[in-house]
C-alpha cells in the first residue's frame, strides 16, 4: 500500500511517499480503508522530533483518519501514527460510525481537533455562560471549533488571528472581538476588547504569546495549554500564579484514549452539534497523499484556514 514514511527527522521534505506492507492485524483494532487523513500541528512536532511522545523511525505519521470498514461502513477515529496511508488500524475504543448527515471532510475535523476543543472548554476550563474566553488561532482547525462551541455555550469570545481575512472569518463564526495575534501589545488589546481581564484562555503558541495571554487573565482565572506552535516552550511564573490565584492546566488528548466515557461523550455532542447546525467544521484544503510535505509547509506557514487533510485516493 502507499504511505508517507519518515526515515529521518527534519523539514517537510522528510515526508516521502513509499510502498509499504499493509498493517498487521491486531486484537481490538479494525483495518480501515482510509479516505482522508487529518493533518495537525502534532504531526509537525513528530516530524521535527519535538512531539510529547517520541517516535521510532521509520515512521508513518498521522493521528486521525476517516474511511470505511466492513465493506463500506464509514468510520472516523484516532490512532497513534499510521494515518498517512491507504490503510490504518483503529482501536475500537477510539473509532466511531459517521452519521449519514455528516461528510467525510466534516468528520475528519472532529476526531482530534473537535474532541480537543470540546474537552479544553468543558472538561479543563469548565467554561460557563457569561464568562469571557480567549481563543488563539481562531480561524484554524481547533480554534474555529472552539469559537463556535464557546459562543453557543454563552461565553464571550475574544479571538486571536494573524491576518485580516482570518479575523473576519473568526468574527463570522461567533467571536465577539478578534485581535491581531502578532501584536506586540497583545495583552493590552485583549484587556481593551474584553473590558478588563478575562475569565479563561486557551494557549497553543508558547513563548511571548503565552506570557502576554496569561497577563490578561483575571485573578482566579484559568488558562489551558495545548501546544507550542511557535516552537518555544514557556516557563510558568509561579509567583504570578500565587499572587493572582491562577490555574494553568496542560492538555493532551491521548490521555483520554483509555477513558471509556470521555471521548464517546464529546464525539456524540460534536456529531449532534454539526447535525443541528450549531457547529460548522471549517473544511480546508485536501492535498493528494503524495503532497504531505506541501501540506506541512502550508500549515507551518499558518496560511490555511480550517482543517487540512490528505486525500488518500489522489
Amino acid at each position: 500500500m502507499r504511505a508517507i514514511v519518515m526515515r529521518e527527522f527534519g523539514g517537510p521534505d522528510v515526508l516521502r511517499l513509499e510502498d509499504v506492507p499493509e498493517p498487521a492485524p491486531r486484537g481490538g483494532h479494525s483495518l480501515v480503508q482510509v479516505t482522508l487523513a487529518g493533518v495537525n500541528y502534532a504531526d509537525v512536532h513528530v516530524r521535527g522530533d519535538s512531539y510529547l511522545a517520541p517516535v521510532k523511525l521509520p515512521y508513518v505519521p498521522g493521528n486521525e483518519v476517516v474511511g470505511t470498514v466492513d465493506g463500506g461502513r464509514r468510520v472516523v477515529g484516532l490512532c497513534r501514527g499510521g494515518g498517512y496511508a491507504e490503510q490504518a488500524l483503529l482501536h475500537s475504543r477510539v473509532t466511531w460510525d459517521v452519521p449519514d448527515a455528516i461528510s467525510d471532510e466534516q468528520a475528519v475535523a472532529l476526531a482530534l481537533q473537535g474532541n480537543s476543543a470540546w474537552h479544553l472548554l468543558f472538561t479543563v476550563l469548565r467554561i460557563a455562560k457569561g464568562e469571557t474566553l480567549v481563543v488563539p488561532a481562531a480561524a484554524g482547525g481547533l480554534g474555529s471549533l472552539a469559537v463556535q462551541l464557546a459562543a453557543h455555550a454563552g461565553a464571550r469570545v475574544i479571538g486571536l488571528a494573524g491576518s485580516a481575512e482570518k479575523r473576519e472569518l473568526a468574527a463570522k463564526l461567533g467571536a465577539d472581538a478578534v485581535i491581531d495575534s502578532h501584536a506586540d501589545d497583545l495583552t493590552e488589546r485583549i484587556l481593551d476588547a474584553a473590558g478588563g481581564p478575562v475569565d479563561a484562555a486557551l494557549e497553543m503558541t508558547g513563548g511571548t504569546t503565552f506570557t502576554r495571554t496569561l497577563a490578561a487573565v483575571a485573578p482566579r482565572g484559568r488558562l489551558a495549554v495545548y501546544g507550542f506552535a511557535g516552537g518555544d516552550l514557556a516557563n510558568v511564573p509561579t509567583r504570578d500564579l500565587m499572587e493572582r490565584s491562577l490555574t494553568v492546566s496542560g492538555f493532551w488528548l491521548p490521555q483520554l484514549y483509555a477513558d471509556r466515557t470521555a471521548l464517546p461523550t464529546s464525539m456524540r455532542a460534536l456529531f449532534d452539534a454539526v447535525a443541528d447546525g450549531t457547529l460548522q467544521p471549517l473544511t480546508g484544503a485536501a492535498y493528494p497523499l503524495g503532497e504531505a510535505a506541501r501540506a506541512h509547509h502550508d500549515l507551518a506557514a499558518r496560511t490555511p484556514t480550517g482543517k487540512l487533510a490528505l486525500d488518500v485516493a489522489r
